[in-house]
């Protein structure tokens, strides 16, 4: 979240951001963003009987703040299909490995139990299935010998604050589009961006 505020704070910047919303109301980015003159709200799930009025709530707050789109960042919920259509193609999201590799939790443990040579980071577009939807970019970095989850998490995670900011550029300026499960750049099909990042 702060690698996105801090990307949109240039003269020049293509996005916004708008409003920050958490379901925690403890959670550390709510001051963070309030302290950089972002608007933010708690919706907090607990206040709510189901899933389906707990994202009611956030679609009312997305919709009265006149959102365009939907950046998650720590959201740590799953929504309802329905949230996710009605913001089809207008929600991204970053997981921590190269998609569709390691889905769900605990990736960087599982990416040096698989010993693979390369983990890193997905941006895509948001879809019923976890973790699935069409790519926008993908950043890879080196796993090294001695690498233990906290340590290759920290490399990832400074991949994530690359990349998560050029995807939200993309978007804005137009270049991103979706034909189907396929992300269109500049109006041609081609394949992802990935970027390597080495050391």
């Amino acid at each position: 979240m702060q690698a996105l505020i801090d990307s949109c704070r240039p003269a020049d910047a293509p996005a916004e951001i708008a409003l920050v919303i958490s379901n925690e109301p403890s959670a550390a980015g709510l001051a963070w963003a309030a302290a950089n003159g972002v608007p933010t709200k708690v919706v907090h799930h607990r206040d709510f009987p189901n899933r389906l009025a707990f994202d009611a709530a956030i679609d009312a707050a997305l919709r009265a703040a006149g959102i365009q789109l939907v950046c998650l960042a720590g959201f740590m919920r799953i929504l309802t299909d329905k949230f996710v259509e009605d913001w089809r193609d207008r929600m991204i999201n970053i997981h921590p490995s190269l998609l569709p590799d390691f889905k769900g939790l605990d990736t960087h443990a599982r990416a040096l139990a698989a010993g693979v040579r390369r983990h890193g980071c997905t941006v895509h577009f948001v879809r019923p299935e976890m973790d699935t939807g069409p790519i926008i970019v993908q950043a890879s970095v080196p796993v090294q010998p001695a690498d233990t989850p906290e340590t290759l998490a920290a490399r990832v995670l400074k991949a994530e604050h690359r990349i998560y900011p050029l995807a939200l550029r993309w978007i804005a300026e137009g270049r991103v589009l979706v034909r189907g499960e396929q992300v269109l750049f500049d109006g041609a099909v081609r394949e992802s961006p990935l970027v390597d990042l080495r050391g």
